[in-house]
């Protein structure tokens, strides 16, 4: 199994770059899995303090859990993706069915921030997006997607999201195989991560 982490900040693009690597693929040989299902469980806590929690700092990840999943498919077997609930700040009830593929694309702003999670990735991409560009993505998704307003989407992206990304995803971009510009350029940077996925899979 080829294992391909895409990291990137928030608003970067990483799920674009996802669906271009997708679209030319099988889909039966390509399967996904996203580190915001694996927030930590966190049903101990009220939903105020659940709402107080910085989803944006790597200790919010079950790195734990995403690293003994990624090594269960390569080794052949199912697991049970968590699904998280940006509504309630926790995990649900349910799980997703994962069946192991050809090939795992791993995408997440955290992905290369863990050491483990690095090591099982034979393919390391960075998204890099202007950071004015991920801001305006950022308030479109949350407004539209996630029903917060501008100044609690501004006032998070102040207080949290710019910090964390300086802190803890961007000077990621140095274990980066492959860095991918968001922007309309990108097409040899994705045509050099398909090369080599079809190269493993064919």
């Amino acid at each position: 199994m080829l294992n391909i982490g895409i990291a990137g900040g928030t608003g970067s693009g990483k799920t674009t770059v996802v669906h271009q690597i997708m679209n030319e693929l099988p889909q039966t040989e390509v399967g996904i899995i996203h580190q915001d299902a694996y927030y930590k469980d966190n049903s101990h806590l009220s939903y105020d303090e659940r709402s107080l929690i910085n989803f944006d700092h790597p200790r919010a990840i079950d790195f734990d859990l995403l690293v003994s999943h990624l090594r269960e498919l390569k080794a052949g077997r199912n697991i049970e993706q968590p699904v998280y609930s940006f509504v309630t700040h926790n995990r649900t009830d349910d799980t997703i069915v994962t069946h192991p593929r050809k090939v795992m694309i791993v995408e997440g702003i955290l992905i290369l921030a863990s050491p483990e999670l690095r090591e099982l990735c034979d393919v390391k991409v960075y998204v890099h997006a202007d950071s004015d560009e991920r801001l305006i993505r950022r308030l479109k998704r949350d407004i539209a997607e996630r029903g917060r307003d501008m100044e609690e989407v501004l006032n998070r992206y102040q207080t949290t999201l710019k910090p964390m990304h300086q802190q803890f995803i961007e000077p990621t971009k140095a274990f980066a195989d492959i860095i991918i510009p968001n922007d309309k350029y990108n097409t040899v940077a994705i045509d050099v991560v398909r090369a080599v996925i079809n190269q493993r899979i064919s």
